[in-house]
């Protein structure tokens, strides 16, 4: 669920951002151990020396905020939810 989920936000993370969903608990630590040890840190840094490259032009600067914004979601995905920014976050 949460490749799902890094998936349909990398698609199109404009308009939307992260917020952590109360009471995951033990098990979205754990996994997001896990996760970081085999394959957040990959992604989030991937995601940052990406970022570094589109800074410099005008058309560029909006897909590396994107990008700065997916390393959260990269690095520790469990226990998060993705809303649009626009509105406040309701709950689950």
């Amino acid at each position: 669920m949460a490749s799902l989920r890094i998936g349909g936000y990398v698609l199109w993370p404009f308009g939307r951002t992260t917020v952590e969903r109360p009471g995951v608990g033990v098990p979205s630590l754990v996994g997001n151990v896990i996760w970081v040890i085999f394959a957040g840190w990959r992604l989030a840094l991937g995601h940052l020396i990406t970022s570094i490259p589109l800074f410099p032009s005008i058309i560029g600067i909006p897909f590396g905020w994107a990008n700065l914004k997916l390393i959260p979601i990269s690095l520790m995905p469990l226990g998060r939810g993705i809303v649009a920014s626009d509105r406040e976050f309701a709950g689950w």
